[in-house]
């Protein structure tokens, strides 16, 4: 018994599927797909300026309480700088999220809406098993907490920490006044029980590991080839057959020529 489509197209349910979405439908319903998945991670985006505008507002308020009097002490930044640390993680894990739906987005960019700019219509290959069906049967994320920390870094919080770093050294150094001596600066330097030498050494431990991550992620990026791999090397296959097909033309015409 012969099944029909809503277009009135025979299909024959014991023949070969469809090897592409082309109906006014399907199309529509990429559209509005792709529209949510932009409206999505446009939220996230939003709430990725959110962590951060604490972590500047909170800045500006310990540097304000630290350098106050000549009394004051440098705590405050050493606990600002523990409160960005709390920020970072969570922006780094909105980040994880909001990656999630850039990574659809941009699929969706690429198979759907590249074809049309070039001319070859809204007709979709259909997507079997590939990044994006796969991604929406079983979502996973698209980036590691390590390199989401390490972007994070080298777009915001290392500015941040670079600041508290100097304000720091600043408030030890230069206020109220100029140490003259190694033994004055380590004195100022000291944090309630916690010794001046042991505070300085923390603090630039903490300096080195985050650079060391904003450093070591950032090589990792950018050797890393494989962007969009995932969608890409599902579509090798195609390319490929396409190749071949062009390849066998090519020859064909020339074996007409030959004649």
């Amino acid at each position: 018994m012969t099944e029909f489509n809503d277009d009135h197209d025979a299909v024959d349910p014991d023949g070969d599927p469809p090897e592409a979405i082309c109906g006014n439908k399907e199309v529509g319903a990429l559209a509005h797909l792709y529209r949510a998945e932009v409206y999505r991670s446009t939220v996230w985006r939003q709430r990725l300026d959110q962590t951060t505008n604490w972590a500047v507002i909170s800045t500006g308020i310990g540097l304000s309480v630290a350098f106050a009097n000549a009394q004051a002490s440098p705590f405050p930044i050493v606990l600002v700088g523990a409160l960005c640390i709390v920020f970072l993680t969570l922006e780094s894990r909105r980040y994880r999220f909001f990656y999630v739906w850039r990574f659809r987005a941009r699929v969706l960019e690429i198979a759907f809406y590249v074809p049309m700019l070039r001319g070859e219509g809204a007709r979709i290959p259909l997507d079997r098993g590939t990044a994006l069906s796969d991604d929406y049967e079983k979502p996973k994320y698209r980036i590691s907490m390590i390199r989401a920390v390490g972007r994070r870094l080298r777009r915001n919080y290392g500015w941040l920490f670079a600041i508290l770093g100097a304000a720091y050294f600043a408030k030890i150094a230069i206020h109220p006044t100029d140490v003259d001596t190694w033994t004055q600066y380590m004195r100022r330097a000291h944090i309630g029980p916690i010794p001046g030498w042991l505070a300085i050494t923390g603090g630039l431990v903490f300096h080195a590991t985050w650079i060391g991550i904003a450093v070591k992620t950032w090589l990792d990026e950018r050797y890393d080839k494989s962007k969009m791999a995932d969608f890409l090397k599902s579509r090798e296959d195609v390319n490929q057959r396409a190749n071949a097909l062009e390849r066998e033309d090519v020859q064909a015409e020339m074996d007409i020529l030959g004649r």
